[in-house]
């Protein structure tokens, strides 16, 4: 049996979405919250989820603070949205932030940006931590190597001496003996 692969199909739609008409018979100190609802409603009926779930409708952060930047009382008579559909799950943004967000956007985006950069080069240094570590490990590896070379051969060296000064000890008329004095001539004939 052959696994059929199902197409994410990603729909990206934009919306006015009308609020004023909705809120209008709710309570003035649940307004924003009741907003907040009618987009989940409004986007569960067009983007066509079909058991209704809210839950499944994701709200951006800004497209919330833009619907509560005015209180509780009195939010926006309708927003325009950015949709996308993937699967099942639905995201919503603001398509127009006011110039408060758009800054406050901006400065998160740049610092995760920052913090990603960050990361990398940490990444990068550490890697290249590692290599110049096993560099000098193996820098060690060669002095101890050179070291020991050395005393091997002064050892040798040491042996190679003592084995020449036992070999002259025993030969036979290594040295020819010279008097310590002189003999006289006159004895001599």
């Amino acid at each position: 049996m052959a696994k059929k692969e199902e197409k994410i199909n990603k729909i990206e739609r934009e919306y006015v979405i009308p609020l004023r008409e909705r809120m209008r018979p709710t309570t003035i100190h649940k307004r924003s919250k009741k907003a907040i609802r009618i987009i989940k409603e409004f986007l569960v009926r067009h983007m066509k989820i079909r058991d209704g779930d809210l839950n499944k409708v994701k709200i951006d952060s800004y497209l919330n603070e833009v619907i509560w930047s005015r209180g509780i009382k009195n939010p926006p008579h309708k927003i325009k949205v950015k949709v996308t559909k993937e699967g099942d799950i639905v995201k919503v943004e603001a398509v127009e932030l006011p110039n408060n967000l758009k800054f406050k956007k901006l400065r998160e985006e740049r610092i995760e940006a920052k913090a990603s950069d960050t990361s990398k080069k940490k990444k990068v240094e550490k890697q290249e931590t590692k290599k110049t570590e096993e560099e000098k490990a193996e820098d060690t590896e060669k002095k101890v190597e050179e070291e020991e070379k050395k005393t091997a051969v002064v050892e040798s060296g040491k042996e190679m001496e003592k084995a020449a000064a036992k070999q002259m000890k025993h030969q036979v008329g290594g040295k020819t003996k010279e008097p310590k004095r002189q003999r006289r001539m006159t004895l001599q004939k």
